[in-house]
């Protein structure tokens, strides 16, 4: 999926919502742990309950990963299943990977060509040569960490660089930019770093931000778009908790399903106001 047609999805959908599929079995309604592939079941039901709100959904991979060779079977099953059903969807590996070049190559392998993902999250704190193999995939997406919503973001992203009276992750920003450009590279912003969405919108005008931290963390769907929003809307904004946990009745697709409707119609009326739909 290349940039306009992201647009082109949002603009039909009247949405930029990512679904963060963070599924931890210890939190999924009980009657589902007799089912063969709890995780897959609850996903799959998740999916199907809010795909016509949603232009995303983000797996997070380490939630798969903490179960082994069945973990890494129902994150198979459950990309397959968007790609099926729902081929327009974007994919996202939250997997946050970043080693040397010819790690990050397996790493790109395993995320593109074996599970098919549309894009993958990537840290560049080694620099270049440990993003450009993600970036060697065409119609494939890296999502750079920028600056994240945890508490310990200030540790090293918000440090001021000497003698350039800029941010660490300013200097990100800029310097990565170089490596692809707004149709392969987007940024992760936090969505309690609204305030520093302005300033980000300068250095990188035309590319996507995932935008992570609205709802459970209290980020403003409000303050990001007004901050962040540009003319091909830019923005995917994820939430997980707050829809996939909104009830653990034999309900709770349904009730997931009415949350992400609640952030879709907020969602549309953002884009009314910029003009985009």
């Amino acid at each position: 999926m290349d940039y306009n047609q992201l647009f082109e999805q949002i603009q039909k959908k009247k949405s930029f919502l990512c679904v963060g599929l963070d599924t931890d079995i210890t939190k999924i309604p009980g009657f589902l742990l007799n089912e063969e592939d709890p995780i897959f079941e609850f996903n799959k039901r998740i999916i199907d309950a809010t795909a016509q709100y949603t232009i995303a959904y983000k797996p997070n991979i380490a939630f798969y990963e903490a179960h082994g060779v069945s973990g890494w079977k129902s994150l198979e099953k459950t990309i397959n299943y968007i790609n099926l059903i729902y081929e327009d969807i974007f994919v996202i590996a939250d997997a946050k990977r970043g080693d040397i070049g010819n790690t990050s190559k397996m790493y790109a392998r395993a995320f593109f060509e074996q599970f098919n993902c549309d894009a993958v999250t990537v840290a560049p704190y080694m620099g270049k040569d440990s993003v450009s193999p993600f970036l060697e995939f065409n119609h494939k997406w890296v999502i750079l960490l920028a600056l994240t919503s945890n508490e310990s973001a200030k540790d090293f992203q918000l440090l001021n660089i000497e003698n350039s009276n800029k941010n660490l992750f300013e200097t990100v920003l800029q310097k990565s930019s170089e490596w692809g450009n707004k149709d392969n590279l987007m940024y992760v912003v936090g969505a309690t770093q609204a305030d520093y969405l302005k300033k980000i919108r300068e250095i990188i005008p035309e590319h996507f931000l995932l935008i992570p931290g609205v709802g459970t963390q209290g980020g403003s769907l409000k303050e990001v778009a007004e901050n962040g929003m540009n003319d091909s809307c830019g923005l995917i904004v994820n939430s997980a908790r707050s829809i996939i946990y909104a009830d653990s009745s034999s309900d709770f697709d349904r009730i997931a399903g009415k949350k992400a409707n609640e952030l879709q119609s907020e969602m549309a009326e953002l884009l009314k106001a910029k003009g985009l739909i």
